[in-house]
């Protein structure tokens, strides 16, 4: 494994398990993202893609590897800062954008989530809600400019994210896919640290931006690596609650969390109900 990766994904120095990917994997796991994302524009004949670009790992990662499958040309950036966001994480988002030489967009949607605000004032105040109108209005630009300029809109979701439901339906998954969805967190993070993201990017604390001061791990009330390894071996891997805990030497209400968010987040993760014929 390189040195790169062993310094750069972890964070602790004694994680509940170790996830990390062979530099085998790791080089067979960038290229087989890559060719999805080249056979996804090529099967839509799309022109190229969209990609939100929020200075987050997930955003970051995609854009990496977007760029390697369609060139500089064939990426399109949108950065989409709110009154909530945090300058220095937009800032990110615009010299990713600098680094890998694609066009990108700064559109600014305080104003717009403020018509929005001024139309329901009464939910305003509820600040899921609100968080949750920064996020759909993203889905929207990344629509809006993919279909005047026909590209496919790439999500940024993980695998953490997708099992446990950490996204806004029909906001950050209004997507057309989820190059890196296969990845657990602590995946994304190696992969970043293999194909060269920076390692302040890459340890970054992860937020979705809703609200200031939002972190992932205080919403979920778990840090990624506990996530990711109950995930691994619990829902994925199907090993009891029990032997869990034992395996990974993790509190039973750490487990419960993870299930919890899971089973919660099932609708999410199906086609919207229909009464059977």
């Amino acid at each position: 494994m390189s040195q790169t990766s062993e310094q750069s994904v972890l964070l602790s120095d004694d994680p509940p398990l170790d996830l990390r990917l062979s530099e085998d994997e790791l080089e067979a796991a960038r290229e087989r993202i890559v060719s999805f994302i080249r056979d996804v524009v090529d099967d839509a004949g799309a022109e190229g893609a969209v990609l939100g670009l929020s200075g987050g790992i997930d955003s970051t990662l995609t854009a990496h590897l977007a760029v390697e499958a369609l060139g500089e040309d064939g990426l399109h950036g949108l950065t989409m800062p709110s009154a909530v966001n945090d300058a220095d994480v937009m800032s990110d988002a615009e010299r990713v954008a600098h680094d890998l030489g694609i066009e990108y967009d700064v559109v600014e949607i305080q104003p717009i989530a403020e018509a929005f605000f001024d139309a329901m004032p009464e939910a305003a105040d509820d600040r899921m809600a609100a968080g949750n109108v920064y996020v759909r209005t993203r889905a929207v630009l990344n629509y809006f400019v993919a279909n005047a300029e026909d590209r496919v809109v790439l999500g940024t979701g993980n695998r953490a994210e997708a099992m446990t439901g950490y996204y806004t339906k029909y906001g950050d998954q209004a997507v057309d896919c989820n190059p890196i969805g296969n990845l657990y967190k602590q995946q994304v993070r190696q992969l970043a640290a293999h194909v060269g993201v920076p390692r302040e990017l890459v340890m970054q604390e992860p937020t979705a931006g809703m609200w200031e001061g939002q972190t992932d791990a205080e919403e979920m009330g778990l840090d990624y690596d506990t996530v990711d390894a109950v995930l691994a071996v619990h829902v994925d891997g199907g090993l009891s609650r029990s032997a869990t805990v034992r395996e990974l030497d993790v509190p039973e209400a750490a487990v419960d969390r993870v299930v919890d968010l899971y089973e919660r987040s099932a609708h999410k993760r199906a086609m919207p109900p229909a009464p059977e014929r």
